[in-house]
Parts: C-alpha cells; sequence; structure tokens
C-alpha cells in the first residue's frame, strides 16, 4: 500500500497542473488535511472552493469519485458520494517532470492549456502559413 505524503502530492500537483511548488504545497496541504490517513472521503465534507479543487484534480486523474447505496430503515434509498485518491497516478505524476500539462491556476481562475486549447487559437493564416511550408 502506498502512502501520499505532502512532497510526493505536491510534485504531483505541481507537475501536472503548471503551478508552482509552494501553491502546489498550500493545495497538497489542503487535500491531505481533508483526507487526513483515508484513502476516501464523503463528499459532504467539502465546501464550495474545495470542491472545485477537488474537480480540478479528478480531471487531472488524481482522484476519482464512488458512491454508495444504502437502504434507510423505514426502506427509503440513501446515496453517498465519495472522493477516492488515486495513488498510482499521484505517484506517477510526481515523478515525472515532463507530463503533459492540461491547466494552469492562477489568481482563483483556471486557464486551459490542452493541445485543442492551442490549436483552437491558431488563426487560419497560420494553417495556411505551414501547409505551405510543407509543399
Amino acid at each position: 500500500m502506498s502512502i501520499i505524503t505532502l512532497d510526493i502530492l505536491s510534485k504531483a500537483i505541481a507537475n501536472r497542473v503548471g503551478i508552482d511548488i509552494e501553491e502546489a504545497r498550500r493545495n497538497a496541504g489542503f487535500v491531505l488535511d481533508i483526507f487526513g490517513y483515508a484513502d476516501r472521503i464523503i463528499d459532504n465534507v467539502l465546501n464550495n472552493e474545495g470542491r472545485q479543487l477537488f474537480y480540478l484534480l479528478e480531471e487531472e486523474g488524481m482522484l476519482t469519485t464512488d458512491q454508495e447505496d444504502t437502504i434507510l430503515y423505514d426502506g427509503r434509498e440513501w446515496r453517498t458520494h465519495y472522493w477516492v485518491l488515486k495513488k498510482n497516478t499521484i505517484l506517477k505524476y510526481a515523478k515525472d517532470k515532463n507530463g503533459s500539462l492540461r491547466s494552469v491556476i492562477s489568481d482563483k481562475h483556471i486557464w486551459d492549456i490542452s493541445d485543442r486549447s492551442i490549436y483552437d487559437s491558431l488563426t487560419d493564416d497560420n494553417w495556411t502559413t505551414r501547409k505551405k511550408s510543407r509543399i
């Protein structure tokens, strides 16, 4: 069983999300404070800002969601939602310094820098120039 430390999660966030290590350490500290020694937490403990960070980490592959259905004593069904650490992915991203960056967090904004976003920003002239140089 792998243990995710503050340093490991900080490196994974910095490498994958593209933020400096100090900001990544603050985010990692928040995540680990919520998880404690568990691998899975209930969604209800998060506020909106925390949930946004968890959604970002889910998009990057470091967290995933799970749910559990229970029958209450009066026969009603109750669904509980959970967040789960993807330890193997976090360990991989902590080691991978050249991982493909897909987003950057800056001043509470999330900027998409994925391949699709970069190509969508090119004008027709850029594409024409590239095509002409291949002829």
